[in-house]
């Protein structure tokens, strides 16, 4: 539709130059609200009424003038603004002198339909006889206002081909950027920073979980979008976003239901100050209540939403509001202004019956009123101030301005060229706020964060509790001050908003099917693993020397277990260790005691003592097994353990051939006994073992057991255990103990006819049994134990096979010695042959 008027425009201008013709007015001519002729001027769209009631549309009559009311105090000052800043740049001697700026201010009433009649009025101006040729450059040199963003979306559309500059002391949104609308200029940031300092502010709270309304508009939607961004990028989960537009109220009424619904306590509110008063109005009949509201500069320090009703619902809201700048002077020139139209008594002496006028009472209006302080809370105002002195400045280096001789007013400057000036303004208003539009044609974002509170006095207050300057570096930008704040309710505790309570540490968040991030179970760690952090999304594995406390939140070092002398296990082994050691000791003393009667010596005592010294040994060698692993303690073990055994089987193995060459050398003519005498049968003994002893230095210098820290078998605690390190090794040892096992029990087994008084073969086969059974058994079960019961399963396989020689081998003749003495003589013994 805009595209087919700038058509109709140019084939109509187009027409009239071919005619040679003056460009005609049609219709009537739409004047300003108020207007000052000068050298340069500047228009102003404001909405200062902020209804408007549309005429009859019967076409019966000419259309008449659309009726406004309802006055916008907001818009109303910003025009006061201006007009004061316009007037004291003109007072000016240093800024633009000699020269003069004019203005045009158009009320709006907050309809397009209006904004648009009046961007048409300002570009092409009134008074015909000033504006005679279509060709002539524009009435006006820049434009200020609108103050909405969507009136400011059409406004920009609309001047953006004939390049007039455009300076929105309020319109925040982020689509009316440089690339679109290359002519505009704002004195007040984008929503761009707003959003995302939302965003902020949000997560600065700890609240994941909140609802979101904004307006149906360019301003609302742009701003809204871009915080549900940066709410994603923080962890932030929105519950529900809904919009609603000011005439809408049925969706109102549904956007209301969904927050009563809810189960968020925190709100971001991304509306303007109009439809934020309709949502008020619902949520009060509604009696919804209690809810923490997050705010926007549209709405956050509006006057006209300062109310008991309001304040039940708003009360501790927090938000952005643009600066607040106190304006040196304007006060009193808009109390004078107020007072001198209204009161035109006020310039003659009160007590005169001038005009007849009583003035009398009069005095104490403003107080009551209020007005100064009413004054200084616009925040927009300095925006308005920044905007005009923003132009002042751009025709002042058009102009060539020096302060000696003036301006050259004669020069004809286009709003082009005003354009281009606007991009390299750079200067200091009074207040000591520089001003300079960056590469999108706006302010460095600065913000106050204020809250709804209540004075004791019962006044509602806008408190400042923080700001955001965009200025600053990143980690110094947002700035709280918490202890100020009263919340929502007027509770003194932040309200606590999240759609799951945090996840304590020992466990960690599992997100619920089908439902935001921000929903989740809280999962307690695995064995072994810990979270040591509220809300952790995974738990972390301890270290391989550590495990999880019982509470999931801390890494302990593992329980080290080892077969040790306190337990009783180790306390039982040790007995029995030393138990059969003291044993072995007694029959030797009662061998040495009987070492000249017949059964004594027809033994062999000499390998009888070698063999009860070797159990002994091969008791204590046991004991090796108990403790802490050390490096010394798992060589010694395993190496004591063969020695042992080795020097146990020998002397056994000796004694088998021993009574094998005893029967031999019975026979006539035999004399094999020469060959297997005292000193052969040491010289046997020795020679097996130090086979042994080869073996084990062999295994010890090339892979020596050493201490190990198992970790495979169990999880929750670490087995410290000796390694045999070579499994050739070790198997090579109990290998070469049951070589000479089986060869004595072979030998053992051939000798067992042999008579009974003399023969000890077959206690010594039955030792040789015990002694193979045992070990037989052992492979598996030291195999398949755990920790230390596999040192348990070796000890308890010591002292079987070494308790089984010590009573098979020894208890026989103990038994005789102690109990049957008669057998104990040489005379018995001779007639068993």
């Amino acid at each position: 539709m805009l595209i087919f008027f700038y058509i109709l425009l140019f084939l109509h201008c187009f027409h009239t130059r071919v005619d040679n013709t003056v460009c005609r007015m049609t219709g009537d001519s739409k004047y300003p609200l108020l207007s000052k002729d000068g050298d340069f001027t500047i228009g102003t769209l404001f909405a200062i009424h902020s209804k408007e009631t549309l005429p009859s549309f019967e076409f019966r009559q000419k259309p008449q003038h659309l009726f406004c009311s309802s006055v916008n105090l907001r818009d109303f000052r910003m025009a006061q603004i201006m007009i004061f800043a316009i007037e004291e740049i003109n007072r000016s001697n240093s800024l633009l002198p000699n020269v003069s700026i004019g203005y045009k201010i158009y009320d709006t009433c907050g309809s397009r339909l209006s904004s648009m009649s009046a961007t048409m009025a300002l570009m092409n101006g009134h008074d015909i006889a000033a504006y005679e040729m279509c060709n002539q450059q524009s009435p006006i040199h820049a434009i200020i206002g609108e103050t909405e963003s969507s009136a400011t979306v059409i406004l920009s559309r609309t001047t953006g081909p004939f390049k007039i500059p455009v300076i929105s002391p309020s319109a925040t949104c982020e689509c009316l950027n440089r690339k679109q609308y290359p002519t505009f200029f704002r004195t007040i940031a984008s929503d761009y920073h707003q959003s995302r300092a939302l965003a902020q502010i949000v997560k600065h709270f700890g609240w994941s979980w909140v609802g979101a309304v904004n307006s149906d508009n360019d301003y609302g939607n742009n701003g809204m979008a871009i915080f549900l961004k940066a709410a994603q990028e923080e962890g932030i989960c929105v519950e529900y976003s809904v919009k609603f537009y000011r005439t809408e109220m049925e969706k109102l009424q549904k956007v209301v239901d969904i927050i009563k619904k809810g189960t968020a306590k925190v709100i971001v509110v991304f509306l303007s100050h109009v439809e934020m008063g309709n949502l008020l109005d619902v949520l009060n009949i509604e009696n919804i209540k209690d809810i923490q509201m997050i705010g926007v500069e549209a709405w956050i320090t509006a006057k006209s939403l300062m109310s008991q009703n309001n304040f039940h619902v708003l009360r501790g809201s927090l938000g952005f509001a643009v600066r607040k700048i106190y304006i040196e002077g304007f006060a009193e020139y808009i109390i004078n202004e107020f007072w001198n139209t209204a009161f035109p008594c006020s310039q003659i002496e009160r007590n005169s019956s001038e005009h007849g006028l009583n003035c009398n009472g009069l005095q104490d209006l403003l107080e009551v009123k209020n007005f100064n302080e009413d004054i200084s809370e616009q925040r927009y105002s300095s925006n308005v101030y920044k905007a005009v002195y923003a132009v002042a400045h751009s025709l002042h280096s058009l102009l060539n301005c020096k302060e000696q001789w003036g301006c050259e007013n004669s020069l004809i400057v286009p709003p082009y060229k005003v354009v281009e000036a606007l991009k390299k303004v750079d200067f200091t208003i009074k207040t000591g706020d520089r001003v300079w539009f960056d590469s999108t044609g706006a302010v460095i974002a600065q913000y106050e964060v204020v809250n709804w509170q209540q004075d004791l006095d019962g006044s509602i207050q806008f408190k400042p509790v923080g700001y955001y300057d965009a200025s600053l570096p990143p980690d110094q930008r947002f700035v709280l001050n918490t202890e100020n704040i009263i919340w929502a309710g007027g509770q003194l505790e932040k309200p606590s908003s999240v759609c799951s309570e945090s996840c304590p540490p020992g466990t960690r968040k599992a997100t619920q099917k089908g439902r935001p991030v921000c929903c989740y179970d809280c999962i307690p760690c695995a064995e072994g693993e810990i979270s040591n952090e509220t809300d952790s999304i995974n738990c972390k594995q301890c270290p391989i020397e550590y495990w999880s406390n019982a509470e999931k939140n801390n890494c302990i070092l593992k329980a080290v277990e080892f077969l040790s002398f306190t337990e009783v296990m180790g306390l039982v082994l040790v007995f029995f260790s030393l138990f059969g050691a003291g044993l072995t000791g007694l029959v030797a003393i009662l061998f040495y005691s009987r070492k000249n009667t017949p059964i004594v010596k027809a033994n062999n005592s000499e390998l009888s003592f070698l063999l009860l010294f070797s159990l002994t040994l091969c008791f204590l060698c046991s004991l090796t097994f108990i403790g802490r692993p050390t490096e010394w303690s798992c060589m010694l073990r395993h190496t004591a353990f063969g020695i042992t055994f080795v020097l146990c089987i020998s002397c056994v193995l000796g004694k088998t051939i021993v009574v094998l060459m005893a029967f031999k050398a019975t026979l006539p003519g035999n004399n094999v006994m020469k060959w297997f005498g005292p000193y052969q049968q040491r010289l046997s003994v020795l020679a097996f073992t130090l086979i042994q002893v080869l073996i084990c230095v062999l295994w010890l210098t090339l892979a020596p057991p050493l201490p190990h820290k198992n970790i495979k078998y169990y999880k929750e605690k670490i087995i410290l255990e000796c390694s045999l390190n070579s499994i050739i090794g070790f198997w090579v040892v109990l290998g070469y103990i049951g070589l000479l096992a089986t060869l004595c029990f072979i030998l053992a087994f051939l000798a067992r006819t042999l008579p009974d008084n003399f023969n000890e073969a077959k206690f010594i086969t039955f030792s040789m049994l015990i002694f193979c059974a045992v070990w037989v058994t052992f492979i598996p079960a030291y195999i398949s134990s755990p920790g230390k019961f596999t040192v348990a399963v070796e000890i308890f396989a010591i002292l079987a096979s070494s308790f089984g020689l010590l009573f098979c081998i020894f208890g026989p003749k103990c038994y005789i010695i102690l109990c049957k003495p008669e057998k104990n003589k040489k005379q018995h013994i001779m007639r068993s042959f």
